[in-house]
């Protein structure tokens, strides 16, 4: 019997990965009646992570008041399991972009001070371990505000303490005191799960590589970029921070930095932690094919630590084919797949409208995993 293994990420503003799972065991099915389906859905520590890993026994969600980015009352929500004494957080649901309009997008103004409100209140479960997700964000504040929620005072040139920091404040810090900050912190561990791999600064840090998908222009890009090497300069002095180079501390628009920073937080690949936690090796061990899938295959889904790179360098390693359905796949993105995944599909069947392909992602999936299956079994028959 041929064993299919569906791990699909999440498919931003259209499908979850469990709606995902749901159209892909229905295409499978339409190819192959008898194949057995393993379905696991996967995160890298982007929007969905606390979903995916916060699904297992004893772990409950718990919601509760933050502020969105722009500083708005909105509800949100991390999952928590009393056994461990564990909580994890995905950043997102605090200050995510998916909470934003898109004529909202701005990451001088956007806050991460929902995040800081979010831990603050996770903490008073007297938890031991805190797990957070920072892929997804609005934000490009390396945490300030964050930092802010939790009781560190960035002040400004005239010695004024600055409230709710944003990306606009990151150069106008003379100074970071952090006498207030929150003491339960340092009784627990902090892990940052995150989905890309690069640094705070430079041409592959967060302000260029990342704040224009928020809404940055280039002359935004380049004062946030001047704005994080002025604050990555006082962290070196009023805190000791020396990691703004290395990988993964532009997660999140420096989210990671920040937590790193302030939480002394530990940083790991989002993919690494979900593959031990829903024992993904062992489903692999069984499968004879595994079908991913990505909103966007690009250079950051290929280079850069994203769930679907993951899954299938692993399948690669055991010699089990993937195959990865992805929304949209970059210009010249589909000569460099080889080394990873067997083949890549198109989530649509031919060109259609961006707004189409969000309201028809289900049905479009169905159909491509239809398609993927049927073309391996015949491959694999002949």
């Amino acid at each position: 019997m041929t064993t299919i293994l569906i791990a699909p990420n999440a498919f931003k503003g259209s499908l979850t990965a469990e709606q995902a799972i749901e159209a892909m065991e229905a295409g499978t099915r339409e190819a192959c009646e008898e194949c057995r389906i393993i379905s696991k859905a996967i995160a890298d520590g982007g929007d969905g992570f606390a979903q995916v890993i916060g699904d297992e026994p004893g772990t409950e969600t718990v919601s509760v008041d933050v502020h969105d980015p722009l500083g708005r009352p909105i509800e949100a929500s991390f999952s928590y399991n009393a056994g461990n004494s564990t909580a994890m957080i995905d950043v997102a649901s605090a200050c995510g972009l998916s909470l934003l309009e898109e004529s909202e997008y701005d990451p001088l103004t956007a806050s991460s001070y929902g995040v800081g409100e979010l831990i603050r209140q996770v903490l008073d479960l007297n938890i031991s371990r805190l797990i957070i997700g920072i892929g997804g964000t609005a934000t490009n504040d390396a945490g300030m505000g964050m930092a802010a929620a939790l009781g560190a005072r960035f002040l400004d040139m005239a010695g004024e303490e600055i409230s709710r920091p944003s990306g606009i404040d990151l150069g106008g810090i003379s100074r970071v005191d952090m006498a207030e900050f929150e003491p339960r912190l340092a009784d627990i561990t902090v892990e940052a799960l995150c989905d890309v791999d690069n640094p705070l600064l430079g041409e592959n840090g967060a302000a260029r590589v990342y704040a224009p998908q928020k809404g940055a222009s280039k002359e935004v890009v380049e004062r946030l970029e001047t704005g994080m090497q002025h604050f990555v300069s006082l962290l070196s002095l009023d805190l000791g921070f020396k990691h703004a180079h290395a990988e993964g501390m532009g997660a999140g628009g420096g989210l990671a930095a920040g937590l790193s920073a302030f939480l002394n937080a530990s940083l790991r690949k989002g993919i690494d932690m979900v593959m031990e936690q829903l024992n993904i090796p062992e489903a692999l061990d069984a499968a004879d094919l595994v079908i991913t899938t990505e909103g966007r295959l690009d250079n950051q889904t290929l280079l850069h630590g994203k769930a679907p790179a993951g899954i299938a360098t692993e399948a690669r390693a055991i010699n089990v084919p993937c195959i990865a359905i992805a929304g949209e796949v970059e210009i010249g993105a589909d000569s460099r797949y080889q080394d990873i995944f067997t083949s890549v599909f198109s989530l649509c069947p031919g060109p259609v409208s961006r707004d189409d392909a969000m309201q028809n992602a289900a049905a479009y999936l169905q159909h491509a995993t239809r398609q993927a299956v049927s073309l391996f079994l015949a491959g694999k028959n002949t």
